[in-house]
């Protein structure tokens, strides 16, 4: 074999690597990737990392694939909200553009087109590292409302909210409930005030579970992420958003989310209620 043959037989492109980390790359292939990820230590902990998401959210997530898809989640809709947000973009430079003629002024207005255009989804998992890593190291003031008066907590924050929800019990998972507050309102989210649950297992280690009222805009309906040294697992359906933030081991942190997913997923009655 030459060696511009063996140069390509062991060619490695971004498509193979996610194909690998995905499972779905063919069987003769697999060899040449091993051995080019083998020879890049750097490029190994990267797909390594991918993998792992992947086994995180399907392990979370897989229930999902078995529900209907919500209405707001269909390919039309979704087409058509990328069609206007296109517009509306192509509106906002066109300001701009006039902003910068007249006065040279347009930078706030061009961060507000920018804030504007993401998911509501990232500023809620935003929101919910501000109000976690905020409390989480406060002592006498970790919560508004401690554990021990739980049924007026519970009855506040959905009251609140707009929504019946309860708190997650999460003693499986050796977590005990701290209490809970409520936090304002975040802009362009379509969902209203939020709910902050706090707890704490026996080594002092706080998660936290920031919920809110279904989001009205643009978002992803479930995500896996690591921000600010901190786990994030965030999904929202027809009644509610749901953000769990910790910072634990990845399988430790893997059971807890999945144990409040579990608790907090709204399904459909089969006998039509509500």
């Amino acid at each position: 074999m030459s060696t511009g043959q063996s140069e390509r037989t062991f060619e490695v492109t971004e498509d193979d690597l996610h194909a690998y980390a995905d499972g779905q790359l063919d069987a003769a292939r697999r060899p040449a990737v091993e051995a080019w990820l083998a020879a890049r230590p750097e490029r190994a902990a990267e797909v390594a990392l991918w993998v792992r998401q992947g086994a995180a959210l399907k392990a979370l997530f897989d229930p999902i694939a078995a529900e209907p898809v919500p209405s707001r989640l269909k390919p039309h809709r979704i087409a058509a909200l990328e069609k206007a947000r296109r517009w509306d973009w192509m509106k906002a430079a066109a300001a701009a553009c006039i902003l910068i003629a007249v006065s040279g002024g347009a930078g706030w207005y061009l961060r507000s087109a920018t804030w504007a255009t993401e998911p509501a989804s990232e500023r809620l998992i935003d929101g919910a590292i501000t109000a976690h890593s905020l409390y989480v190291k406060e002592s006498r003031h970790a919560v508004e409302v401690a554990a021990d008066d739980k049924s007026h907590l519970v009855t506040w924050l959905s009251n609140r909210l707009g929504r019946q929800i309860d708190t997650p019990d999460l003693s499986p998972q050796g977590f005990t409930l701290v209490g809970g507050r409520l936090l304002p309102a975040l802009a362009d989210t379509g969902t209203g005030p939020a709910a902050q649950f706090m707890y704490q297992n026996p080594t002092s280690n706080r998660v936290t579970v920031y919920v809110t009222a279904a989001s009205t805009a643009d978002h992803k309906p479930y995500e896996w992420e690591k921000k600010d040294g901190l786990d994030v697992y965030y999904w929202a359906n027809d009644q509610i958003t749901c953000t769990v933030v910790g910072d634990l081991p990845e399988a430790q942190m893997q059971t807890v989310a999945k144990g409040v997913y579990e608790q907090l997923t709204w399904r459909p009655d089969p006998a039509g209620r509500t």
